[in-house]
């Protein structure tokens, strides 16, 4: 995404909303790290990463409509 301020510091409210979108059986949080089988969350996750690219780039218009660059 773009700046730092725009990521979350660890990530588990997304984790926890890719498992419940694909319905995964296994507690995620088990252990010490969390799991979501790759391809299922990028099933999921494609309306996000496009809204995502989206934004960026309406927020980089807006920058230079703005200022001129």
């Amino acid at each position: 995404m773009g700046n730092s301020d725009d990521v979350e510091a660890c990530g588990r409210c997304a984790t926890s909303t890719v498992v419940d979108a694909t319905g995964v059986s296994a507690d995620p949080y088990a252990g010490g790290h969390i799991e979501v089988d790759e391809r299922e969350a990028r099933t999921v996750s494609g309306h996000v990463i496009a809204l995502g690219r989206l934004s960026e780039w309406l927020t980089d218009l807006g920058r230079r409509l703005t200022y001129g660059r």
